[in-house]
């Protein structure tokens, strides 16, 4: 396909067609005026909203907080519990003691995916069923989308919403890559087949993934012992059981130092304690004032906190569901699951299995140990998203950069991308993830879309500026009508209102349109 810009409209193409950028595409086609705005989502997958996180088909991946706290509209709450009522679904084992339901990741998918489905069949939002390759600047200020067939996409606007890049193999396990039983990526299709029940299995990180992996093994029936091991030895914590509203003011004289920020945060848990609430709603508001704290905080500070507070972070922040906490537990009585605290030391592949070196925490004597299989859920490697298409070609033209933390590109406080010179560069946007660096929190799933709502509203912002000349036409597709599904807030509202909201010790409000609170599948 070749869609040249429109010379009356201007042309915005999303690269990334999971939750980031079905929210962008969403905000930017339900807007009063979209009929101006041509949108445009490139997405391999068959819908729009699934993404990677919410595409597994894995019956043990479960969204990681209550039905009722997901909903793609802000002014309708009650919007997916209603959907999960109709969709003739098994629910029952979707439900935890208290009764709240924590379904399959890939049925809120599904339910993500019916939602945008009416604005891709009313042309609202045209779905570009393939990868991006390059995206390259023209003179006139826009830019060429080219796809893996060839064809190539002209646009005023784009925005990049594509999810990390896998993770890399550490180092030490470098010997075991292409070895049978050695697994690099666990998110890659068919990758837990070949696991055979009672193998020794030997998962390397502790997070969302790594739970995420000893329930689908549970669920299939594997009864072999598993090890999951990092550096510090923690596990991803679950829920607190009950309800209740953030503790604590983070964004008051913020501090400046990441020992003084974890000091600060360790009181009031101390506090809360005192008074009977536990850490969850210490670490909420922490989460809901994340990015103040991280704008309060010099580079230097942030880097520590990446470096050094980041797991400690991550196992508290991201919290499995009930059911797959049930299996850890259960695994862990049964003595068929542990957790251990070591740094890898080498591996190597023998007649007899996997064999991995590792050094335990606190102690200077290497151990030795076999495995039949070894899983990799180390995390994504984040300075690697600018080697892998369509972001190689933006970072070659110097249009892109890492930025300064290590967590993904560098983005300005409106969600454009910073130049090799660090100027913004017009028309080209970061949505969700990769904008970690600047923004500060931004992994779950209510992070993700206050973003991406804030970007598209800059996008829409921008897109009355725009000023090109029309190239030359291959081939024009015909406007498709404005569609008014969803009726969000008119107008727009610049990224850094949204980004940064006050919450405090009362949970924060949210703007219109925007997704509400959960989860991202990993850390």
């Amino acid at each position: 396909m070749t869609l040249v810009r429109d010379a009356a409209r201007r042309t915005v193409v999303i690269v990334g067609g999971g939750c980031s950028g079905a929210v962008v595409a969403h905000r930017l086609a339900s807007a009063p005026g979209a009929d101006d705005v041509v949108v445009v989502v490139v997405e391999p997958r068959p819908e729009i909203g699934p993404g990677l996180a919410y595409s597994t088909q894995e019956a043990a991946h479960r969204i990681n907080v209550p039905a009722s706290k997901m909903s793609l509209f802000s002014d309708d709450l009650e919007d997916f519990t209603r959907w999960l009522a109709t969709a003739d679904l098994p629910g029952a084992d979707a439900l935890d003691a208290n009764g709240d339901a924590y379904p399959r990741r890939a049925v809120f998918g599904r339910y993500l995916a019916e939602r945008m489905a009416p604005l891709v069949r009313s042309g609202a939002i045209r779905h570009e069923r393939q990868r991006a390759e390059t995206i390259s600047r023209q003179r006139d200020g826009g830019f060429d989308v080219r796809l893996e067939d060839g064809g190539t996409l002209g646009a005023d606007i784009v925005v990049i919403a594509t999810t990390h890049p896998p993770p890399a193999v550490p180092q030490a396990l470098a010997p075991l890559v292409g070895q049978p039983g050695f697994i690099p990526d666990v998110y890659v299709a068919g990758a837990l087949d070949a696991v055979r029940p009672t193998d020794r299995v030997l998962i390397v990180g502790n997070g969302l993934t790594a739970a995420d992996v000893v329930a689908a093994l549970d669920g299939r029936g594997h009864v072999g012992g598993i090890t999951s091991l990092s550096r510090q030895g923690l596990r991803s914590r679950g829920h607190a059981g009950m309800a209740q509203e953030p503790i604590g003011d983070f964004t008051t004289a913020p501090e400046t130092s990441a020992l003084a920020l974890l000091r600060r945060i360790r009181r009031t848990v101390r506090a809360a304690e005192a008074v009977g609430a536990s850490w969850h709603f210490v670490l909420d508001a922490v989460r809901n004032q994340g990015p103040e704290i991280w704008q309060a905080l010099p580079v230097s500070q942030r880097r520590k906190v990446v470096r050094r507070l980041r797991s400690v972070w991550d196992v508290h922040r991201f919290r499995i569901a009930p059911q797959v906490e049930a299996v850890l537990e259960r695994r862990s009585r049964e003595g068929r699951y542990r957790s251990l605290a070591a740094s890898l030391e080498g591996a190597r592949p023998t007649s007899d299995g996997l064999e991995v070196a590792m050094r335990p925490r606190g102690s200077g004597a290497i151990h030795t140990a076999l495995f039949d299989v070894v899983v990799n859920t180390t995390g994504p490697a984040h300075r690697s998203v600018v080697e892998r298409a369509p972001l190689r070609s933006l970072f070659e033209a110097g249009l892109v950069g890492l930025d300064e933390v290590g967590l993904g590109l560098a983005v300005a406080l409106d969600g454009r991308t910073l130049d090799k010179a660090g100027d913004p560069v017009a028309g080209l946007y970061v949505a969700g993830p990769l904008a970690r660096g600047t923004v500060g929190e931004l992994m779950g799933l209510y992070e993700v879309a206050n973003h991406a709502v804030a970007v598209a509203d800059a996008v829409r912002e921008a897109a009355g500026e725009v000023s090109v000349s029309p190239a030359e036409v291959r081939t024009k597709v015909a406007a498709a009508p404005p569609d008014a599904h969803g009726e969000p807030e008119g107008g727009s509202r610049r990224l850094i209102d949204l980004v940064t909201p006050l919450a405090n010790a009362k949970p924060r409000r949210l703007p219109a349109s925007v997704v509400v609170p959960g989860t991202a599948p990993d850390a």
